[in-house]
């Protein structure tokens, strides 16, 4: 056992979990405020059923011994039978097959992650969970034996020979996937195009998008999925050397690359470059690079980088036009983007850079890297699609997929959760408060006084009461109770057209007031009824309540 090489292995396992609660930022801070948390649950709570399938029966499945025609492993492996004891790796370079077992299930538990942000703010809780279940037994597992297992990799002797037979992908084809182009980022990327199809688009969607409730979320998941990725890429040495740091090396170049591409597209197109646009980007470069890391030298990651992400910048607006509701562009960035890295192996790969791999085209290789490269994309593409889409569709008809209209308008988090990321019905919205004169009363009239009512109060400015309308009358030098009177120093307010309110002893009560009705006397004539109708008395109000 080499124990340099079980360390890092060991390490990029660790980098390699830690992607997904980076991606649970990433995906939670694109949602809606009342989303957030059924984002992080549906990330966070994959870990957890991933790894009870993949202790089961789902290691055995990827990495057991071929069982028919490099499409599935067999059942030597279940319960993590035979692993404990055993060395895996060539010799000189061996580590444990447990340290191997971990390590390749946190591919299995990102890869599935991943699946979820193409059906955000949308899915049901369980359905997700039964289709993590059938999703990873059906396709995954096969497909990360085609791609990840070599034959005579598995538990090797003293010598470093075993005789495991592998799947048809890496050992029968030949195509070149250094840690998962094909089967970690098309397979999600077409399965989330699939359950995407299968559950429908948003409310509302697409004439209004829901904006990031979080950016500073989304940047901080993708800092840690950056971070996580050296762990993925160069982790897939499966040992300290050089061509760890080679892989290291080339996934920065390209991350980098692949953000700056994305915001220079951002800024000719939109005329602006956005903090949202340049994550996007980091994680299109790191996507793409994942499957050439291994095989390219660093100016050709630079290459793939820029490519990725111009291509998948101007993916991400396909689902507008074929009217796919892909949420949070899994299919944009991670099909796309998988794709690009995929079939670029198969223009750059070099020998002279990892003697295991082959001359792409520009090396002089020809087409016969490339050829090779597009149908191992083709057959995960098909084969992660079409699974995905019966799957979702069993699920849809038994148990339902997709919460009603009334909980989406609501809020995910609380229909199936009973809880928020934020309350908010606590905070308290401040309101600007100006300081107004203040209002005096006005001289009022008052012809007859109703039993057990208040009058209303009249103020500066406001129309005389109609007296049609019975409103009652009388003249009041009283200040309003409990109105306090102007503070001194207070600027005077403003004169109005009309009487002004003086004090008692310095008012003529015997004055009309202008605009008022004079109070009726006792030598008042009332106009006589009409001849057609008796007398009606004035209608009054019922009894006044000051607001």
């Amino acid at each position: 056992m080499n124990s340099g090489d079980t360390a890092w292995v060991l390490a990029s396992t660790a980098l390699v979990m830690l992607m997904t609660p980076g991606l649970a930022f990433f995906y939670g801070g694109m949602v809606g405020a009342k989303s957030v948390l059924n984002m992080l649950m549906m990330n966070f709570c994959t870990i957890g059923v991933v790894s009870t399938l993949w202790l089961l029966y789902g290691y055995s499945e990827a990495f057991g011994d071929d069982a028919y025609g490099g499409l599935i492993g067999d059942v030597s492996h279940v319960f993590l039978r035979d692993t404990q004891t055993t060395l895996s790796g060539p010799a000189g370079h061996q580590i444990p097959t447990m340290a191997f077992v971990m390590f390749q299930l946190m591919f299995a538990v990102i890869t599935t992650a991943l699946i979820c942000g193409s059906i955000a703010e949308r899915a049901k809780f369980w359905a997700w969970i039964l289709f993590v279940v059938g999703w990873c037994t059906v396709v995954y597992f096969p497909v990360a034996h085609w791609v990840f297992s070599f034959s005579g990799f598995t538990e090797t002797d003293a010598a470093g020979i075993s005789s495991n037979i592998g799947g048809w992908i890496a050992n029968d084809l030949g195509a070149l996937d250094f840690a998962g182009g094909t089967a970690v980022h098309i397979n999600a990327g077409a399965a989330g195009l699939a359950i995407a199809v299968v559950i429908g688009r948003r409310r509302g969607w697409p004439e209004s998008t829901p904006r990031p409730h979080n950016v500073p979320f989304t940047l901080l998941g993708a800092s840690l999925l950056w971070f996580g990725w050296y762990g993925f890429n160069a982790g897939s040495a499966l040992g300290a050397n050089e061509l760890a740091a080679l892989a290291f090396t080339n996934t920065t170049v390209a991350t980098g690359a692949g953000s700056l591409a994305w915001i220079v597209v951002e800024q000719l197109r939109d005329g602006k470059p956005t903090t949202l646009g340049a994550a996007s980007g980091a994680i299109a470069g790191l996507v793409a690079i994942t499957p050439a890391c291994g095989y390219v030298d660093s100016l050709a990651a630079l290459a793939i980088g820029v490519a990725a992400g111009i291509i998948c910048a101007l993916a991400v607006a396909l689902k507008f036009t074929f009217r796919y509701d892909d949420s949070l562009d899994v299919v944009g960035v991670h099909l796309f983007g998988g794709l690009v890295g995929t079939l670029l192996v198969g223009l750059f790969a070099d020998e002279a850079v990892n003697p295991a791999g082959n001359n792409g085209l520009l090396h002089g290789g020809g087409l016969t890297q490339l050829s090779r490269q597009a149908i191992a994309a083709g057959a995960v593409l098909a084969y992660s699609f079409v699974g995905a889409l019966i799957i979702a569709w069993i699920i849809d008809k038994i148990v339902g997929f997709r919460i009603n209209e009334h909980e989406e308008f609501e809020g995910i988090d609380e229909s199936e959760h009973a809880e928020t990321a934020y309350d908010f019905g606590s905070a308290v919205k401040p309101v600007p408060v100006r300081a107004t004169p203040v209002r005096r009363p006005m001289e009022r009239v008052d012809s007859e006084p109703i039993p057990n009512q208040d009058p209303p109060r009249r103020y500066e400015g406001e129309p005389a009461p109609n007296q049609s309308q019975g409103y009652p009358r009388r003249y009041d030098s009283e200040p309003i109770p409990n109105q306090p009177p102007a503070p001194p120093g207070r600027a005077p307010m403003p004169r109005q057209p009309g009487p002004q309110w003086r004090p008692p002893e310095q008012r003529d009560d015997s004055a009309p007031i202008p605009g008022v009705l004079p109070a009726p006397g006792p030598n008042t004539v009332r106009r006589p009824p009409p001849p057609d109708r008796g007398y009606e008395p004035i209608p009054r109000p019922g009894p006044y309540r000051p607001s």
